[in-house]
Formats: C-alpha cells, structure tokens, sequence
C-alpha cells in the first residue's frame, strides 16, 4: 500500500452526489424542451445517461486534481465508487421516460414524468442522507422540505420559463 492508497475517498454511501445528480437529472428534463417541443423519449434517455456520466466522471477528476499527485487505479476505483450516485441518479428519469413511452405516452408526458421522478428521487436521497447521520425527525423532515422546494424550484422554470 502506497499514499495514495491511505488518502483514497472514504467508502461511504454518497447522499451529497445523489442528491445532486437528481437535481442535475431535472435540469436536464427541463432543459431538454427549451424551445417548447420535448426531444423524442428515447434522445431524452440518452441525454439523461450521458450527462450522469460526463458528470460523474468530471467529479472524479475533481478528485484527482484536488489530489494534487498522481493517483493509484485503486485510488481511482474509490474515487469511482464515491462518485457514482451522480450517474445513477440519471437512472430512474431514464427508467421511467423509457418505460412511458413505451406505454405509448407522447414525449412530453416522459419529460414531465421523468422530471418527477428526478424530484422524488432527490428528496429521497435527501430524507435517507438525514437518517444516515442520525438527524432528529424535524431535520430528517426539513431535509426533505428543503430538497422539494428545490425540486419544485426545477417544475416552476420549465412551467413558467421555458414555452410549452
């Protein structure tokens, strides 16, 4: 075992990049009709995935350069690892774009299903990082109070904002 194998991430359940990747998962479902036409549920799918991974593998850069040294593979797999709730909070908007218009859905009820299930997937990561931590109820329900008003934040730009 080198240094850098002791300054690995620590291997831990990552809420903060859960949390975040959901929210960044709505962006992308509000982001992808800005012009009032929603993409194709399939190109929805796709965006939703590839901007999980761009993301996820920007962190785990991050970490690297906040390393300041070369880095191990095993290193990098921790980093990885820490890292990956930013990708697979892409995965359930994804899920359910695919599986609405696989039901025969029109692509604009997939991006608004996909942008809820981004929104509830946050304020659950968000509910169970408070109980991780052993928070006291009322934080365990202001946590997810907080992350709804964020979530509901996302709805009203693609309501308010961007033409439909």
């Amino acid at each position: 075992m080198d240094a850098h194998d002791t300054q690995s991430p620590r291997p831990r359940a990552e809420y903060a990049g859960a949390v975040y990747g959901s929210l960044l998962a709505a962006s992308v479902a509000v982001g992808s009709a800005v012009d009032g036409t929603p993409l194709p549920a399939t190109g929805l799918v796709t965006v939703l995935i590839s901007t999980g991974a761009v993301f996820w593998l920007a962190h785990v850069y991050a970490h690297v350069v906040a390393q300041g040294t070369p880095p191990t593979w095993r290193w990098l797999r921790a980093a990885g690892r820490q890292e990956w709730p930013v990708a697979q909070a892409a995965l359930p908007p994804a899920i359910t774009a695919a599986l609405l218009s696989g039901l025969g859905m029109s692509d604009t009820v997939a991006t608004w299903g996909a942008l809820a299930a981004a929104v509830v997937n946050q304020v659950v990561w968000a509910v169970a990082a408070a109980v991780g931590t052993r928070a006291s109820t009322g934080m365990v329900v202001l946590s997810g109070l907080a992350n709804l008003v964020l979530g509901l934040a996302v709805i009203a730009l693609k309501t308010f904002v961007t033409p439909h």
